[in-house]
């Protein structure tokens, strides 16, 4: 099964601008770690979410507005693919993402089939 992994910044980043070089470097490695998991394909490097636009179409005209849809707590920081046997795998690799232990969560989805 494939599971996307959502990972919400949330508070993450202000917390980082409170850590030390170290721990910003450890940080950095563990995402590298992570990245190296079997089963995982790590996702593009999305941009903060202040240089986001949002698009809606309203009565046939294009609107769009700067920033993402939610406030930049709740904004999509990154993603992973993760193919695993279970839910309990994809919950262990979500676990070991820094933002999840820094502020953020991780929200799990299963891959869908829709069409």
């Amino acid at each position: 099964m494939k599971y996307v992994l959502l990972i919400y910044q949330g508070s993450a980043w202000a917390n980082l601008s409170k850590l030390s070089e170290d721990e910003k470097r450890s940080i950095g490695e563990e995402y590298a770690a992570i990245n190296k998991t079997p089963g995982l394909t790590p996702g593009a490097p999305l941009g903060l979410p202040k240089d986001a636009t949002t698009v809606r179409v309203k009565d046939g005209t294009t609107q769009t507005t700067d920033g993402p849809f939610v406030s930049t707590e709740g904004a999509v920081g990154g993603y992973l693919i993760f193919e695993a046997n279970d839910l309990d795998a994809a919950i262990k690799v979500a676990s070991r993402i820094p933002a999840a232990r820094l502020g953020g969560a991780i929200e799990i989805r299963p891959v869908g089939t829709y069409w």
